[in-house]
């Protein structure tokens, strides 16, 4: 062998950067999500693992059953963790509630409902899209219309779609689609323990969230609620992967579930008491969903709903105060992400980049025709705090009048601090 060949298949040596300590700067994480997640879930996430089947275990995943039932504010049953980002959930609900063919129509207002078009479009559905302008909502008028046009099987729908910061009303859509034989999958992945979400009292069929938003988590774990008729339609489908069929096993009178991981059947099956085997359990993700609810309903859920509602008011009078202008509809904005327009000759990405490199706080910008033209401004789960707003405030008040922004300074952070003395007051 020459020389070459044994310089060829040598391994190359790792430089010290390559092998550092992860240690990253302590962020405030003010964008539309992630947020920093609270340190008892990180303290949580610390604990030691287990196996999947140790009776700890199952019972940390009974006691995570019970309390997102009281999150999701419903009785059902199935009502447990995707492993998986908020989108493994959706997915896992569109793959196993709707065979190829199947109607769904996606009530769009922004990117993320075009997020549920294409998971629809690659389930095999036969998708039928309504859209309503970006920064508006829909009306129930508009949801019935396209109902009785459309004959979906699912409507799919987001409760908060962070890309325009609308909350889209829900309370009349899940008798709506009832009326017409259809089923409401929504993605609360945003809204959830920031808004209002009653899901049995707004009969919804299913729900798929994320621990990263309002929840005061880390991304990775999903969790989701399905009430009997979602359940019924999930388990006609059922089919056990071969490995652990028994000699009485029946398969499902319905097609299999094309994924074998986001094969719901499956999981509810290895939720259940039957604890049949499907995938290892992302331990640490557990613990870290199950410290999320216990913190929510401890808590307690109108003091969640309210310290968000007060952060997001005071961002909003904060912005406003420095003479920006806040987009879309606000009568339907969500309490927990504010948009407001970039001011004409101002760069948007360089404020961006001078309240991450200077101040070490994140916000956004958006998406598709938004994309550079709005900032993001999120106030939810640990981070909808008094003073999380009013240093984010401060920041791009001084970021601001480097760029040249007229508007008299101090004025957003008054403003902002004005909405939590009166909040205070009234409490």
């Amino acid at each position: 062998m020459t020389s070459s060949t044994n310089q060829s298949l040598s391994t190359p040596s790792l430089s010290s950067q390559a092998i550092a300590q992860v240690n990253p700067l302590p962020r405030l994480l003010m964008g539309p999500g992630p947020i920093n997640a609270d340190p008892r879930v990180l303290r949580a996430m610390s604990a030691q693992l287990l196996g999947q089947f140790d009776p700890q275990f199952r019972g940390f995943m009974k006691q995570a059953m019970v309390m997102y039932r009281e999150v999701f504010e419903t009785r059902n049953e199935w009502t447990l963790i995707v492993d998986g980002t908020a989108r493994s959930a959706i997915e896992a609900v569109m793959a196993s509630l709707i065979e190829p063919g199947e109607r769904v129509l996606v009530a769009s207002y922004g990117r993320f409902g075009q997020l549920k078009t294409e998971i629809a479009r690659r389930c095999g559905a036969d998708v039928r899209v309504v859209e309503t302008e970006w920064g508006t909502v829909f009306t129930p008028e508009q949801i019935e219309a396209a109902l009785r046009e459309h004959s979906p099987k699912l409507l799919a729908v987001c409760s908060g779609d962070t890309s325009t910061t609308m909350l889209q009303p829900l309370a009349e859509v899940g008798k709506l689609c009832h009326r017409y034989g259809a089923l409401l999958q929504v993605d609360a992945t945003a809204s959830l323990a920031g808004a209002a979400l009653p899901v049995d009292a707004w009969e919804i069929d299913a729900v798929t969230a994320g621990l990263q938003k309002c929840l005061a988590g880390p991304s990775g774990a999903a969790p989701i609620t399905l009430n009997d008729a979602a359940a019924k339609i999930i388990y006609r489908r059922r089919h056990i992967e071969q490995g652990l069929q028994t000699a009485d096993y029946v398969a499902g009178a319905g097609r299999i579930i094309g994924s074998n991981y986001f094969d719901l059947a499956m999981v509810m099956d290895y939720w259940s008491d039957k604890a049949l085997n499907h995938h290892t359990e992302a331990t640490t993700m557990l613990y870290g969903a199950h410290e999320c609810a216990r913190i929510f309903i401890e808590e307690g859920r109108e003091s969640v709903y309210r310290r968000h509602r007060i952060a997001g008011a005071s961002m909003l009078a904060g912005l406003e105060g420095m003479g920006l202008r806040v987009f879309g509809d606000k009568t339907n904005k969500m309490p927990n992400v504010t948009g407001a327009w970039i001011p004409e000759g101002v760069s948007g990405e360089r404020v961006r980049s001078a309240m991450l490199n200077d101040f070490n706080i994140e916000i956004g910008t958006s998406f598709g025709p938004l994309h550079g033209r709005i900032w993001r401004f999120g106030n939810m789960g640990y981070n909808a705090r008094q003073d999380a707003v009013l240093l984010t405030l401060a920041a791009l008040e001084t970021v601001l009048s480097a760029e040249g922004h007229r508007f008299t300074r101090g004025a957003g952070v008054d403003a902002a601090w004005q909405v939590w003395r009166e909040a205070q007051n009234q409490s």
